[in-house]
């Protein structure tokens, strides 16, 4: 922490701008070794914090570019210590000419993830709203990138915190009870005790419970295309694509291997794959690409099972229903250009049956929609913020067992001091979480994940 650290900060690769963060003590003066303002009044120790100044960086060899140097002071920054950002053209080249120049000028190289980490051991950052930051670089879809934000903007801490509050004030009741049970009823502390304690388990509970949609919103559906060779599989893929991902002819069996597909549906992301069209094969290499498709189906956490309106219902389609009973499935009827009426009779048992054109651009926001309600995500609040994560989760459910099992010790009247210590228990989860007693292995694992440069 005494050290003053430097990185990229912008992402690899050819861009308009890219930054080099300096954060620590000795900034200013790194900074002032390698930036000479266009106007001498403007240098970086004579800046006031916010302020910027244009002129050029330069190391040993001479000017390297022009340069928009930015000043923070502590605690006012993102790592909460004085930083500088030097603002330069965006070229792979020049960007590490001036970072080498800024280490010779007396900073070092920041490690994964450090500049968030001195962040959140100056308090600027909780440690789940550490983990929003990451979210947030890596999101794909916009739902992930609203909620990540959202958790930044400290929602999912304010739910943490009420719950905490509640599980302080009941552990303060407990303990003026037994230091001075004389000045209260115990039946009356007993029900004040247990109101409180199934309110900070109903919150958990939440928590909880809205994990899977977090969970999809960060990593996102795998969604298997499923169907006969020639029922429009991969006219499908396109529609949702919007772009020809899939070939498509009027020849059965087109696609022979898994074409795979990122897509934004409502905020989330769908990972798309188109397969083979599952039948007895005719050859060696369609054979292969039926069982890679049979094997995809297992994994999926979506299926959108494709059938013709041209052609009745048979018994290879059952088979394909049947072989996906257990995931969520969509049937689409397509071609209903050719049949406008098809009998559906025998396989609207098996899912929501959504009726579409692909050809003709015709049912695909249905489609849409019911993609959303089958994950749970039509009505989904985007500005809400989720568990990020198996570790946060773990926590929360030990705070929710330990919430449980006071709440059970109350009703069997057990002691209150045994109620404290389940509180006590509850306390020390939430505060793992967002790091306020996180151990330093917990820290370094979180950290450990981050790019350098954030």
């Amino acid at each position: 922490m005494s050290d003053t650290i430097a990185a990229i900060c912008t992402a690899n690769g050819v861009g308009g701008i890219g930054i080099i963060r300096i954060s620590g003590e000795n900034s200013a003066e790194i900074a002032s070794k390698v930036f000479r303002p266009k106007n001498e009044k403007n240098k970086i120790d004579n800046l006031k914090g916010y302020q910027a100044a244009f002129g050029c960086v330069f190391d040993e060899k001479g000017v390297i570019d022009e340069c928009i140097a930015l000043k923070f002071n502590a605690p006012y920054s993102y790592t909460g210590e004085n930083t500088v950002e030097l603002s330069v053209h965006g070229g792979s080249a020049v960007l590490k000419q001036v970072l080498r120049a800024v280490f010779s000028a007396g900073a070092r190289q920041a490690t994964a993830g450090e500049f968030t980490k001195r962040a959140f051991l100056n308090g600027k950052l909780s440690l789940n709203q550490a983990e929003a930051v990451m979210d947030i670089v890596s999101a794909e879809g916009s739902a992930q990138a609203r909620s990540s934000a959202a958790a930044l903007g400290g929602e999912s801490g304010k739910i943490i915190s009420e719950i905490k509050d509640i599980l302080i004030y009941a552990e303060a009741m407990l303990s003026a009870f037994c230091d001075f049970p004389e000045e209260g009823e115990e039946e009356m502390e007993n029900d004040r005790l247990f109101e409180k304690l199934q309110k900070a388990k109903s919150l958990l509970e939440i928590l909880i419970t809205d994990y899977d949609k977090g969970k999809i919103i960060k990593n996102g559906i795998e969604c298997v295309i499923i169907g006969k060779p020639n029922v429009g599989k991969s006219t499908i893929m396109n529609l949702l694509s919007r772009f020809d991902r899939s070939i498509v002819t009027a020849v059965a069996g087109t696609t022979r291997d898994l074409v795979e597909e990122t897509v934004d549906i409502g905020g989330c992301i769908l990972r798309l794959c188109d397969t083979a069209g599952i039948h007895e094969g005719v050859d060696e290499v369609e054979k292969i690409g039926i069982e890679r498709a049979k094997q995809k189906i297992d994994t999926a956490d979506l299926i959108l099972a494709v059938v013709s309106a041209e052609n009745e219902i048979d018994n290879e389609d059952i088979k394909l229903l049947e072989r996906a009973k257990d995931i969520p499935v969509i049937i689409i009827v397509n071609k209903t250009d050719l049949n406008e009426n098809p009998d559906i009779s025998l396989i609207e048992k098996y899912g929501t049956v959504i009726f579409c054109s692909a050809k003709h651009g015709e049912g695909v926001e249905p489609l849409r929609q019911e993609i959303l309600k089958k994950i749970g995500l039509n009505n989904l609040d985007e500005t809400n913020s989720f568990i990020a994560n198996e570790r946060q989760l773990s926590c929360v459910k030990k705070a929710y067992k330990a919430v449980e099992n006071a709440i059970e010790d109350i009703k069997k009247n057990q002691t209150l001091d045994a109620v404290g210590v389940l509180t006590e228990e509850a306390i020390d989860a939430l505060l793992t979480l967002t790091g306020e007693n996180a151990s330093e292995a917990v820290v370094a694992e979180v950290f450990s994940k981050f790019c350098v440069g954030k």
